[in-house]
């Protein structure tokens, strides 16, 4: 008899090639978990009503003899901003509540090639503006280990499904951390790749020199798995690089830890879970070096002069003329300003005021410039610690999942949750969070290493040393 609940991407894959399970019979449990959960945690805004024909193609496709790939009849989530030809994608937002998409992002594509199952897409934070995914025009996600609290965000819906066993696998998106620190509040594992490793084609942008696909699944060995099936230079995508990975060289590995950069704010669960995962490392033969990156104490202020800055630019296509919904008005100013006031939420209306205050003239070197100079010294600083160490501990986020609507009047606390994945996006390389243990109330954490530019391989084999300790 299956256990379907502990089935990774790998078991079930070997199960389907031995043809002792059915894309159908899997897809179906999961079907069957969304209807039974959903409700209550809000995870899927759509179930798509072609999952199980995809199931049934992939079967028959077994059948006839044609080569079993891994991803061949797995039932993956779609995060809600990236683009299924014939589907729709909102973004979360009432601006873009009807859109379908007109053809495949690249990484849905090439999931397609595999005949993996997409089984629907998930909720998130409107247009991926926020940690938490209390920010969605159809209502807040909740963490499936604790409904009190919130399962992170922008990608919390991705997680959610995951942790919550409604999906095998799913697909995210992380500007500055909207992967990892899901990942890390729902128990999962959540890989955000070296920028440019994966094609951002059929995203909606955000903050273009931040964005980046990635999985969410349930052990490493699935987000390699992922990772190897998404990865590849795109020529639609003038931002994607070809393959060039660091051999992971054999362990044991020298672990930096910015001790000097974890600071007062951490959580007193936190930072013992981070010691204890820092002993277990030690004991597995790796050497732990304490390093100093100075610039980091920076990177929450210069990324929250970036992100608002590219995300207003983004966004004002969405005008209910050129995208999105139109909400009249007496003329075309009041046209703009009823679509744009009324389509968009509260979060989002901030981050563009914001970004078009930092862009404006007279301010545009006092902030935006000097945000430009402090990122290219933070990812300088990554490059000097990576002459000495192989990879980099942090904590993913300085606290376990928090209740539903703790932090939504202070925007400010909401953003410091952001502190230890945001650097790693300035600076384009590639982070991971592995789940470490849990709180005494039984809440997940997660330990983020992150690797060089290209060293994913890196990422997998450290962070398959702590998951199977």
């Amino acid at each position: 008899m299956i256990d379907f609940s502990t089935l990774t991407i790998k078991a079930a894959h070997e199960l389907i090639a031995k043809r002792e399970l059915t894309s159908r019979a899997l897809t179906e449990y999961y079907i069957n978990a969304i209807a039974e959960k959903n409700a209550d945690l809000n995870v899927y805004l759509e179930v798509f009503s072609d999952a199980l024909g995809q199931a049934d193609a992939a079967d028959a496709a077994i059948a006839a003899g044609e080569p079993v790939m891994v991803l061949t009849g797995i039932p993956i989530a779609i995060k809600d901003n990236i683009l299924i030809k014939g589907k729709k994608a909102s973004s979360a937002s009432k601006i873009l509540g009807n859109y379908v998409g007109t053809y495949d992002a690249t990484v849905v594509k090439k999931l397609k090639e595999q005949k993996a199952v997409l089984i629907g897409r998930v909720n998130m934070d409107e247009f991926a503006m926020g940690g938490s995914t209390e920010n969605s025009a159809f209502g807040p996600t909740k963490n499936p280990v604790d409904p009190t609290r919130v399962p992170g965000g922008s990608s919390g819906g991705s997680a959610a499904a995951v942790a919550g066993d409604m999906a095998l696998a799913a697909l995210g998106s992380d500007t500055g951390g909207s992967i990892r620190q899901p990942a890390s509040f729902c128990g999962v594992v959540g890989l955000k790749p070296t920028y440019g490793a994966v094609s951002r084609y059929g995203l909606m942008a955000m903050a273009s020199s931040l964005d980046q696909i990635g999985p969410i699944v349930k052990s490493v060995d699935d987000a390699e798995i992922m990772f190897a099936a998404l990865a590849g230079r795109d020529p639609l995508d003038s931002t994607s690089l070809a393959s060039s990975a660091v051999a992971s060289k054999a362990g044991p590995y020298v672990v930096g830890v910015p001790f000097d950069f974890l600071g007062e704010g951490l959580d007193p669960e936190v930072k013992a879970n981070f010691e204890a995962s820092l002993e277990k490392l030690k004991a597995k033969g790796h050497t732990v070096k304490e390093i100093s990156l100075p610039a980091l104490k920076y990177s929450l202020a210069c990324y929250y002069v970036l992100m608002p800055a590219e995300a207003s630019t983004n966004l004002a296509r969405f005008d209910g003329v050129r995208y999105g919904a139109l909400k009249e008005g007496a003329n075309l100013l009041e046209d703009y300003l009823n679509s744009r006031g009324q389509g968009f939420g509260r979060e989002v209306r901030r981050r563009i005021m914001l970004g078009t205050y930092v862009l404006s003239a007279g301010y545009y070197d006092a902030y935006y410039h000097k945000a430009n100079d402090v990122r290219r010294l933070i990812a300088a600083e990554y490059r000097k610690a990576f002459e000495t160490v192989d990879v980099i501990a942090t904590p993913t986020a300085p606290s376990p999942a928090f209740k539903l609507g703790s932090k939504t009047s202070d925007p400010l606390q909401m953003y410091l949750e952001d502190i230890f994945t945001v650097p790693v996006n300035l600076a384009g390389v590639p982070a991971i969070s592995v789940p470490s243990g849990k709180t005494a109330a039984g809440l997940p954490l997660g330990i983020q290493f992150t690797a060089p530019h290209f060293g994913e391989q890196l990422l997998f084999a450290i962070g398959r040393d702590i998951e199977h300790n």
